[in-house]
């Protein structure tokens, strides 16, 4: 059975770049701020176009044209805003980058997406310094620094501009980079139409409206904080509250102190808050909804928060960067939530859970399988990979999501698990291939697998197995460490298990399955 939204549908969906979208909106609201930053700096609607265009003549100018790519390595800031839609107005497409990477990670995304310029801030400056020879990176532009983007932008403000000619259905505004269900970070294409699409479905289930205040701090480098919090809050004409990185105490004030109607978190932040004892010290009474998504949020916490704060609509939602990235929300309407549930399709967007082994085949309302989506959302393909493309998009428009899941006959959707072995951890997707990789490199280890142990304020930690060479020794800690020293925090191994082999198929393929099950029963 294929499962439609109960908003109905947005279409006729206008076939324009998500920033036309914003100048239009910043032409009706010029003076509404658009843009609140922790330090207290406002921006308006029509101080945020000016520069947006500013910025892009500055890139015009120096050489960047279409079917460039120009990557972003910054926390959230104004700036970021700015930058992201400075590059796709100068008809570039937009690589973003986790802050968090180290060099090994930052010459793989740079060099795979061929990246010609790098807006970075002056702390992140020294790690792309290292990896700049390297790639294909032509200039470093600082977001911080007066003779960066800044005098880029005084240099270009107010001269004549026109948007570079743009085939929104076939030409990339981004390129996030997604391990989609196994392997390393492949370039998730998505099209000027796939982001201008997903925004108009999701303002389309009513979520985000113009007199809300949105609270940000999910990473703009993130679909899910690229397109919910900076893209549909700007389209609406709504006004974002940008916080660089999650802090308990800063979060609560903000949301004291501006107001903020709407805020979009993940599991481990839901856990943060339910537990917090000092809640009623804030006033929340603004608060309208509190929507988790990135991974699956725990029953049990979403009944605490909800307890928590009993005025507001704690609820889930469902996406992935391969869908731009909203497939379902949770309505705003506390009688029609189901805290387990991630809610329904939003418009425009068919669902249908078909069997593991035979995606052809389409199973009845209730039953569990993996979900397939079809929709304007959904990516152009993956960068350089048509073998991947075709495992998961089928010919007549499908996506392969590879999370297992059920849909009732209500039409409310609910992920169980996920077919491959993606590890989420806080929200973060980690390919056990990578982690891999890395402890192999390590001169006494012999052999290795990587898995996902359920952990209640994570969600999951990489736990690795380890077989050591003969005649080695090498602790836990140390080994914990040289991991570190190479891959994102995030991506750390929590835990390590020496074993004296690795369950292996005839073909040599890891049996993760049997370590899991190992894991479950407490080894």
């Amino acid at each position: 059975m294929i499962f439609r939204s109960p908003w109905g549908s947005v279409r006729p969906i206008e076939e324009k770049p998500i920033f036309e979208l914003i100048f239009e909106r910043a032409a009706k609201c010029p003076d509404k701020v658009a843009m609140i930053y922790t330090d207290g700096k406002k921006i308006t609607y029509k101080e945020m176009v000016e520069y947006i265009k500013a910025f892009a003549h500055a890139l015009n100018s120096t050489g960047v044209s279409k079917g460039d790519v120009v990557a972003i390595n910054m926390p959230n800031c104004p700036e970021y805003v700015i930058a992201f839609h400075g590059i796709l107005a100068a008809g570039a497409t937009v690589t973003t980058l986790n802050p968090l990477y180290r060099e090994k990670e930052l010459d793989y995304q740079l060099n795979d997406s061929r990246a010609k310029l790098i807006i970075t801030i002056k702390s992140l400056s020294s790690l792309i310094e290292k990896v700049k020879d390297s790639t294909k990176l032509e200039e470093i532009i600082l977001a911080d620094a007066e003779d960066g983007m800044w005098r880029m932008i005084r240099e270009h403000m107010g001269k004549e501009w026109t948007a570079s000619e743009l085939n929104v259905k076939e030409d990339l505004a981004v390129l996030p980079y997604s391990s989609g269900t196994t392997g390393f970070p492949k370039g998730v294409m998505l099209t000027h139409f796939n982001l201008t699409a997903n925004v108009k479905q999701t303002i389309g289930t009513g979520e985000i409206k113009e007199g809300d205040v949105v609270l940000a701090f999910l990473p703009f480098f993130h679909i899910y904080g690229m397109t919910v919090l900076m893209n549909v809050t700007l389209v609406v004409g709504a006004t974002i509250v940008i916080m660089p990185r999650f802090d308990l105490e800063l979060f609560l004030n903000m949301i004291q102190k501006y107001r903020v109607t709407k805020t979009y978190i993940v599991p481990p932040v839901a856990l943060a808050l339910a537990s917090f004892k000092d809640l009623a010290k804030f006033d929340f009474s603004s608060l309208v909804s509190v929507t988790s998504a990135a991974a699956p949020l725990p029953v049990e916490v979403g009944e605490r928060l909800q307890a928590a704060l009993p005025h507001v609509i704690v609820k889930q939602g469902y996406g992935m960067t391969e869908a731009s990235p909203v497939v379902t929300l949770s309505p705003l309407d506390k009688s029609r939530v189901k805290i387990d549930s991630v809610g329904f399709p939003i418009p425009d967007t068919e669902l249908k859970v078909v069997d593991v082994e035979n995606p052809e085949k389409t199973l009845p309302v209730g039953e569990v399988g993996e979900l397939a989506i079809r929709g304007p959302q959904i990516m152009k393909g993956y960068l350089n990979r048509p073998e991947e493309t075709s495992k998961v998009l089928t010919s007549d428009g499908w996506y392969l999501s590879g999370d297992i899941a059920r849909i009732d006959e209500e039409g409310y959707v609910y992920i169980l698990d996920r077919k491959k072995d993606m590890i989420k951890y806080k929200g973060y997707q980690i390919a056990p291939a990578e982690l891999e990789s890395v402890i192999l490199a390590h001169p006494a280890v012999k052999d290795v697998a990587v898995i996902p142990k359920p952990d209640v304020e994570a969600g999951e930690i990489p736990k690795a197995f380890v077989v050591l060479k003969e005649g080695t020794s090498l602790t836990a800690e140390e080994l914990m460490a040289f991991v570190a020293e190479q891959v994102a925090p995030y991506k750390k191994v929590r835990e390590v298990e020496f074993v004296d082999s690795i369950p292996k198929s005839a073909t040599g393929k890891i049996l993760k399955k049997l370590l899991i099950e190992k894991e479950r029963r407490g080894g």
